[in-house]
This record gives structure tokens, C-alpha cells and sequence, in this order.
């Protein structure tokens, strides 16, 4: 599949060091498509979770493709590249974790952006690599980092002719699944940031947690049921510890128990795996087939999709949408224009063959595997203050004001692409 050609604009920055070329395709000022080409080197190449959905704009022929981590935002049109037989280099869990979304996506998307043969062949071309371990790809010294965000995520150091640090989504507090990202990186001269919750400070996690809990269950005890929609990948084995933590009983659906199974594998990855091990253990797998037997009566049942487009979250709320007693407990962002989204701010859904409206009740509980504006801005504080000179906001919708921030606050070049965009340092 060939996706149309940006319509690029070109800035010459600063020399720093040589010349090199960053492209940006995708993820600029909005979540979703992550991808960004530095000389021929590709870093993420990933879909908007849109409907229809988004991918990144055509670039370079790259001979290396960095994937930072197993979302489909990130990952999901990598396959696509297989025409110019780029080697993958990704972390054991994320390969594995992208493995299994893929061929889910495969089946899912009306019209596939890639072959069952490319996918093949992106995992044949697929190189496992350790954090804290340089590798030389194209003449670059390419070293991956902890980032926190979901087992196996990376930050991406790049050294060449320039340092160039890309976060990728980061994390950079302790979760019940997650240790924080590792933050000690070398010299740095460019820094392309993530910025999806600029302006946005999370709650303190405890407290979310008490009161996620209290909502889960007030509905089981007063009759309802408890749908709550979670990302497969971490922020379902997340919900079932914390959920266990406070001795709640939970069913699970979805591809989140094939995921669990996974992450038992890689234990290094994970905060404390005897937990993780003991939450799963403890949940209850939903056959399929059996699903409306688990309506008969209250229960909590975490369940993809996250944003609610697709996956058995769709089959409960089509049976239980006008039972006031029951709710919806978003777990995560939701990007504009998915069903969460509509659930969450007009109190509607789309069921396929039919819209609703919503008599359940909706709420949001944002259990945030990214950075929020505190950690953000003292990221980029730290970055700067180690020697670099540029910064590049990306990955949300209010990337512009982060870059804006950088320019005022910290006094140091800053800009928010825009998809199709060049940037020559």
C-alpha cells in the first residue's frame, strides 16, 4: 500500500554537528501514528486509532526500523516497510506484545495495510536488544532505555555526528506494574518529547486507585455490573492488581489474559511479578461463548478494547446500555473521535449496527501510562540542563503550547512539528 506523499517544508535549524535530516510522518500535535525518520533510520510507524483509521505519511526508504514499544500507535504499520527490507530492532517483550496486536489487527481492520506475508517478514527481520546496550545501526550507536510506559517500552539514544534522544511514551513514577523510566542518559544536543498530557497534572495515584476501587465496588453491591474497558497490553494487568490489592473477585475478557501470559515471561520487566502472577492467577478467564452467563449476575468484568471500538467491551454494554445500575469505568485517554470518547462526553455509543444512547453510568478513572505536565517539564529541564539545544514536541494535541513552554521557560530552541514536515540540524 502506498500512503500519500507529505507535502514536506523545510527549516534549517542549527548546525550542531554534519547535517542530518529528520522527517516527521505521524503523531504530530494529535496522539496516534507515531513515526519519525532520522537520516535512514525510522523510529516508530504506528496507526491513529481513528475510524477510518490514520497511518503515517510516506518518508524515507529505511534501512532500520526502532520500535519503541508493542502499541498499535507506535507499531501497527510497521509491516508496511517490509518492501524495503529493513531490520527491526525492538525489546523481547515488545516483540512479542507487537506479535500478538498485529495479527489481531490483521483480522480486524476491513482492509489490512499489510499482507499476512509482509507480517512474516517483519518478524523474520525482527532483532531482540536489551536496555542499556548500544547497538550500530547505519553508523549510529543506538542504545535503548527503561521508559516505563508498558512492559518492554524504550527511550531511544542515537549518537552520531548529533545526540539525538527520542522518549517515546514515558513514564516517571512507579506503578503497580512498572518501575519509573530510567532517566540517566548521555550527552543529549536533540530531544524529541512526547507531550500528550502537557497542561495536565494526574491525580495522586493512591487516591486514584481508592476511588476506582470504591467505584467498582458500589456497583457490584448495588447490583450492577462493573465494565471496564482496558488496553490489553499493561493497563489490564495493572487494573487486575490494583483490583486485587483491595480483594475485589474480576472476570477477564479479552486479549488481555493472552497478554498476562506473556508478561509472566519477562518477570526483569516487571515491578514485582509475584504480584502480577498473583493477580492473574486470581481473575476469572471469560470462555468464549459464555459471556451472557457471567450477566446473571453483579459482577466486575475488565475487558478490551480501552476506547471501546471493538473487543467484548461492545457485547456488554449492547446488553446491559439501559441498566442505570451498571457502568462504564474508562481506565485511559481516549482519543477524540472513539467510541470512549463519545461515551464519556455525549453519553453515546456506536454498537456496530445501531448508536445508543447510554443509561449506564460513564466515568473516567485515568490510570496514565505517560508523563503529565510536572514530569514533563522536568524532563525536558534535566535534558536541557545536560547540554541540549533543540527540542521537538510531539505525540498530543497540545505539543504547540508545550513548545511554546520550552521556548519561554527554558530559553532554548523548541518546536512542534507538523505531519510532512523537515527538519535539516
Amino acid at each position: 500500500m502506498i500512503f500519500p506523499t507529505p507535502k514536506y517544508i523545510y527549516y534549517i535549524i542549527k548546525k550542531v554537528s554534519g547535517v542530518t535530516t529528520i522527517q516527521f510522518l505521524g503523531g504530530c500535535r494529535e496522539v496516534g501514528r507515531s513515526a519519525v525518520s532520522i537520516g535512514s533510520l525510522m523510529l516508530d510507524y504506528g496507526m491513529k486509532p481513528s475510524d477510518p483509521p490514520e497511518f503515517p505519511l510516506n518518508g524515507i526508504s529505511p534501512s532500520h526500523v526502532v520500535i519503541s514499544h508493542g502499541h498499535l500507535d507506535h507499531v501497527g504499520v510497521a509491516p508496511n516497510l517490509m518492501d524495503y527490507d529493513p531490520l527491526i530492532y525492538m525489546t523481547s517483550p515488545t516483540r512479542e506484545l507487537s506479535g500478538i496486536l498485529l495479527k489481531d489487527s490483521m483480522n480486524l481492520l476491513e482492509t489490512p495495510p499489510y499482507s499476512k506475508k509482509e507480517f512474516r517478514q517483519f518478524e523474520s527481520n525482527t532483532i531482540e536488544v536489551n536496555y542499556g546496550v548500544p547497538e550500530t545501526l547505519d553508523g549510529w550507536e543506538v542504545t535503548f532505555y527503561n521508559a516505563g510506559h508498558i512492559p518492554g517500552s524504550a527511550s531511544v539514544h542515537m549518537a552520531k555526528d548529533i545526540n539525538v534522544l527520542y522518549t517515546g511514551d514515558i513514564k516517571l513514577e512507579d506503578t503497580r506494574l512498572l518501575k519509573s523510566a530510567d532517566t540517566d542518559y548521555p550527552e543529549t544536543d536533540v530531544l524529541i518529547i512526547e507531550s500528550t498530557y502537557y497542561g495536565v497534572n494526574h491525580q495522586p495515584r493512591e487516591k486514584l486507585e481508592e476511588a476506582f476501587v470504591e467505584a467498582v465496588a458500589d456497583t457490584v453491591e448495588c447490583g450492577g455490573h462493573a465494565i471496564i474497558p482496558a488496553f490489553a497490553v499493561g493497563r489490564t494487568q495493572e487494573v487486575l492488581m490494583i483490583l486485587d490489592r483491595y480483594g475485589i473477585s474480576t472476570y477477564i475478557d479479552g486479549m488481555g489474559k493472552e497478554v498476562g501470559k506473556i508478561l509472566e515471561k519477562y518477570p526483569e520487566y516487571i515491578n514485582n511479578s509475584k504480584r502480577l502472577k498473583k493477580a492473574l492467577k486470581r481473575s476469572i478467564p471469560v470462555e468464549r461463548g459464555k459471556r451472557e452467563n457471567i450477566l446473571t449476575e453483579p459482577a466486575a468484568i475488565v475487558t478490551t478494547a480501552g476506547m471501546l471500538n471493538g473487543g467484548p467491551a461492545l457485547f456488554y454494554v449492547s446488553r446491559l446500555y439501559n441498566d442505570e445500575k451498571s457502568r462504564i469505568l474508562l481506565t485511559g485517554y481516549q482519543v477524540e473521535g472513539t467510541n470512549g470518547d463519545s461515551a464519556l462526553n455525549r453519553g453515546v455509543i456506536n454498537l456496530g449496527m445501531r448508536t445508543v444512547n447510554l443509561k449506564m453510568g460513564v466515568e473516567q478513572y485515568d490510570f496514565s501510562a505517560h508523563a503529565d505536565d510536572r514530569q514533563l517539564k522536568e524532563l525536558v529541564k534535566r535534558v536541557a540542563d545536560s547540554g541540549a539545544e533543540i527540542v521537538f514536541t510531539v505525540h498530543g494535541e497540545e505539543s504547540k503550547s508545550f513548545s511554546e513552554w520550552i521556548r519561554s521557560e527554558i530559553g532554548i530552541e523548541s518546536y512542534s512539528p507538523r505531519n510532512g514536515d523537515i527538519f535539516v540540524i
